[in-house]
């Protein structure tokens, strides 16, 4: 028999999640993603207040197609066709920058991967253990497609030297991974999803630098192309073999031709990066945490915001774009949103703000970009290159602050991880409360308690059914 092909071989894997079983630490792993995107989706849908907020634009929108369906938009009381779930499930589910993220790729996996997932096994009827397996599976093909793309020399991933979002265009793949195992596809067919998907992933990250709402839907339309390329498959469309690695594969089209190999293939099923993805503690781009937690830390030990004359903040360099430049967009944000991608302004927040566990979506909320006196100390902040959290980076999430007060003191604290990052996962009991935060936010208490306990206990539940009930 011939040499599998790249595609195929990670079609095998991926049967074999299903078929075989995962082991027990990474179906744990993976219940607690799905516990975190549920929380995410029904605060992402809560925090929408306005009909042209992205969310709420693609559920207004997507109803246009037509309704009915089996699959619910979480929250909502709404069902739609499996594809048209996935999309508004996975924009909510991205649109606050609550979502987890893997390193050193730097992509949220999650988001994208667990939708398409979630409306599959609704739509099939499909048991807990099976969802758990397919989430696992297209986490971990996705998080190997981005890691496929890191570059050591860059210290970045090849994706976003480009301006791509790896999140969604490797989440389209990871989708299509996870939905064809719950359509019952066998390894060829897993393999056709994955081909038929790799036409369909996209993403420019332009809207992280100078504004737009689209990058919240990215995940969504991952997870609806995922969908719909599991549903080609199942229907009888096939995709190239070599998908990947031929000469107008997806990596030459994305990457060049640039890529590692080993990454994305040693190890499959013994060495999981599934459970390499960080979760979020702060609802802001991840590049901004491990300053926010510098500020939490020096908060905590007495400083006064109003005694800080400067501010110099130290981010990895390739951060920089995103959270520092252009400088004058990052000190006076366009709005909400895009105060969640300045350093300074998150530095701001966490000094004089605060929630949750640390700094919440409260913090977000609409006009928040406007208070006078955030964007008055965000104005004293500078934003630089720190050689040392950029030699850590992209493994973790490093920073340093450095703040001048009116005594002409000096204080300076540094994160070499940030919180919920590698050496600093969150534990249990701090995704709970997250969860729980979140989903308060859309539901009753008492609901979103007993929904954290079904999502616990997917691993033994005979069918996935409607998770919530709507308002």
């Amino acid at each position: 028999m011939s040499e599998l092909t790249q595609v195929q071989t990670l079609a095998e894997f991926a049967v074999g999640c299903r078929d075989e079983g995962i082991p027990s630490e990474v179906a744990q792993d993976v219940s607690e993603r799905v516990l975190d995107v549920v929380g995410n989706c029904l605060a992402g849908r809560a925090e929408e207040t306005s009909e042209t907020d992205p969310g709420n634009a693609v559920l207004s929108t997507v109803r246009g197609w037509g309704e009915g369906g089996t699959a619910e938009v979480l929250g909502t009381g709404l069902t739609l066709p499996s594809p048209n779930a996935a999309l508004v499930n996975g924009t909510y589910a991205h649109a606050l920058d609550f979502d987890d993220t893997h390193l050193p790729s730097v992509l949220h996996p999650s988001a994208s991967v667990v939708p398409a997932a979630l409306a599959v096994a609704q739509e099939r009827g499909s048991s807990g253990a099976h969802l758990l397996a397919a989430v696992a599976a297209g986490i971990e093909i996705c998080n190997r497609l981005g890691m496929a793309s890191y570059d050591r020399e860059l210290r970045n991933s090849v994706f976003f030297e480009k301006g791509q979002h790896a999140t969604s265009i490797c989440g389209t793949l990871g989708a299509a991974a996870a939905a064809a195992l719950l359509y019952g596809l066998d390894a060829q067919g897993v393999a056709s999803a994955v081909g038929i998907a790799a036409s369909m992933g996209s993403g420019v990250l332009e809207a992280n630098r100078t504004g737009g709402t689209v990058k919240r839907i990215h995940c969504g339309w991952a997870a609806h192309g995922g969908v719909a390329a599991a549903g080609f498959a199942a229907a009888g469309v096939t995709g190239p073999p070599t998908v990947l690695e031929g000469r107008f594969g997806f990596f030459q089209a994305w990457l060049d031709g640039t890529y590692d190999s080993s990454a994305l293939m040693d190890g499959l099923g013994e060495r999981w990066e599934t459970t390499r993805t960080v979760y979020k503690p702060y609802p802001t781009n991840h590049f901004t945490h491990p300053a926010i937690d510098c500020a939490l830390a020096l908060r905590e030990g007495g400083l006064d915001p109003a005694d800080i004359t400067a501010i110099e903040a130290g981010f990895p360099a390739p951060t920089l774009r995103t959270v520092g430049e252009p400088p004058e967009e990052k000190a006076r944000p366009r709005s909400a949103y895009h105060a969640k991608f300045s350093g300074p302004f998150t530095i701001a927040t966490a000094l004089l703000g605060g929630g949750g566990l640390g700094v919440y979506l409260d913090d977000f909320a609409d006009g928040s970009h406007e208070d006078p006196e955030r964007l008055a100390l965000a104005a004293k902040v500078t934003c630089f290159a720190d050689e040392k959290a950029s030699d850590i980076f992209p493994n973790a999430f490093a920073a340093v602050l450095r703040v001048t007060t009116r005594g002409g003191s000096v204080l300076e604290h540094r994160v070499d991880s940030s919180r919920g990052g590698p050496g600093h996962p969150l534990p249990a009991s701090d995704l709970r409360t997250k969860f729980l935060l979140n989903a308060a936010r859309a539901v009753p208490q008492d609901q979103a308690e007993a929904l954290a306990r079904a999502v616990t206990a997917l691993a033994d539940s005979p069918r996935v059914g409607p998770l919530t009930t709507g308002e």
